[in-house]
């Protein structure tokens, strides 16, 4: 199994930044991928940003300019450092894992893992 435990969210002033950081533990070396996504009230969950463990990433046109997602292989850690913020911003950011289904112990660790989720508010 991978546990992914984010951190780093909090009340930030409108144009202000935050970094989010993810950190996985367990069955990494089965990960393929990392991304964050968030959930607005009353809204669905979003793809924000996304990375491979090569090191290839992809953004949501909303983000572009303004967030970057980044990697420790050491660590096992994703970050995503949120500059320029907006009160459209404000929503639950979590962390997800694929895991590649390469051989028998990977695929015996499921596909996909998420976090427990971190707060990112942004006051106007």
């Amino acid at each position: 199994q991978v546990h992914l435990v984010e951190s780093g969210g909090g009340l930030v002033q409108a144009g202000g930044s935050l970094r989010l950081s993810c950190a996985a533990s367990g069955a990494t070396i089965c990960i393929s991928g990392m991304g964050w996504y968030r959930q607005a009230p009353g809204k669905e969950r979003e793809l924000v940003a996304t990375i491979t463990s090569g090191g290839s990433t992809t953004y949501v046109d909303s983000v572009k300019g303004r967030f970057t997602i980044s990697g420790d292989n050491a660590k096992n850690t994703v970050y995503l450092q949120m500059n320029s913020l907006k009160p459209e911003d404000t929503a639950a950011y979590y962390c997800n894992a694929d895991i590649r289904q390469v051989n028998y112990y990977c695929r015996a660790q499921g596909s996909n893992y998420w976090g427990q989720g971190t707060q990112v508010t942004v006051s106007s």
